[in-house]
């Protein structure tokens, strides 16, 4: 068979049983059809590919001085591609079960410190040409740092589940699995401003019988909700009414300090990993990392004998 058509064959199944996302599928379609492209020069499919082959292929990509995340992703996607198909019976053998990618050095992410945050939520309210531009960008804000969501999971929120003025949001994580946000004071009062005046836009569409969003952010494009390339710069430009340097803020950067904050003040690890969506705890793990060096630079900055 074809590898375009195994490929096919492979991320429909992603999409159709594991529920995964859209931006999950085009990664495996980028990295499967470079390892395609590679095994059809040296006469190789996907049926017919060895482990060596495999392996010469992963030599051949750190050859191009690729990163060793981008290697490993590059693995990770041949390994999902292989298993599925011999569980389909497809090739009578997996060549990439026991082939081991590179170690991937463990980065620590960039967060932000409690007062950055409040600078952050409080320039929000002031970056929008009108009212409710600015009553929505400080919702995003506050539901953002209050909850750690991915900025998907943000931006694609419906806005039923935000009715009724909640305590804590459902949200729609990755491959479909559910979880329970909690909200903080400030992000429901932030929340119920932004509804309000999203409601008074819907009556008035109404009225002049046009449809209405079913997104608690809505947009004019494609999506029907604010996407994340719009919210990523918006965020740089509520960071620079903020004073920050806009390369250390992106939406991803406050779930991040969503999770180093909780650690800091004192939260289970497990607590954390329920809140964030990991589906492993190893994952959350990586917060006490950024809150041990904090507190060792902490140590060398304040204490006499460091100096």
């Amino acid at each position: 068979m074809d590898n375009r058509i195994l490929i096919s064959t492979f991320l429909e199944a992603q999409s159709a049983e594991l529920g995964a996302a859209k931006n999950t599928l085009l990664a495996y379609a980028r990295d499967l059809k470079d390892l395609s492209d590679w095994l059809e020069g040296q006469d190789r499919t996907f049926e017919t590919a060895t482990r060596s082959d495999i392996e010469a292929y992963l030599v051949n990509c750190d050859a191009q001085g690729l990163s060793n995340a981008t290697r490993s992703r590059r693995l990770s996607a041949a390994k999902q591609l292989f298993r599925f198909l011999f569980q389909e019976g497809l090739r009578a053998s997996n060549p990439a079960i026991e082939i081991k990618g590179p170690s991937r050095s463990k980065k620590l992410p960039t967060t932000l410190t409690s007062s950055e945050v409040d600078r952050l939520i409080s320039s929000a309210s002031q970056v929008g040409r009108t009212e409710n531009d600015r009553a929505r960008n400080l919702c995003l804000m506050e539901l953002l740092y209050a909850t750690g969501m991915r900025v998907s999971e943000l931006v694609s929120l419906p806005v039923a589940a935000a009715r009724g003025n909640p305590d804590m949001l459902l949200v729609f994580g990755k491959g479909g699995k559910e979880r329970m946000v909690p909200l903080s004071g400030q992000a429901k009062g932030a929340l119920g401003t932004w509804l309000k005046l999203r409601e008074a836009e819907d009556e008035a569409r109404r009225e002049k019988r046009l449809p209405v969003s079913k997104y608690l952010f809505p947009s004019r494009g494609k999506l029907g909700h604010l996407t994340r390339h719009a919210f990523y710069l918006l965020i740089k430009d509520i960071a620079v009414k903020a004073g920050i340097t806009p390369g250390k803020v992106t939406p991803h950067v406050l779930r991040h300090a969503f999770a180093t904050h909780l650690l800091e003040n004192g939260a289970d690890l497990r607590v954390i990993q329920t809140l964030l969506g990991h589906a492993d705890v190893s994952t959350t793990e990586i917060y006490t990392h950024v809150l041990e060096e904090r507190l060792k630079s902490l140590v060398l900055e304040h204490h006499p004998l460091a100096k």
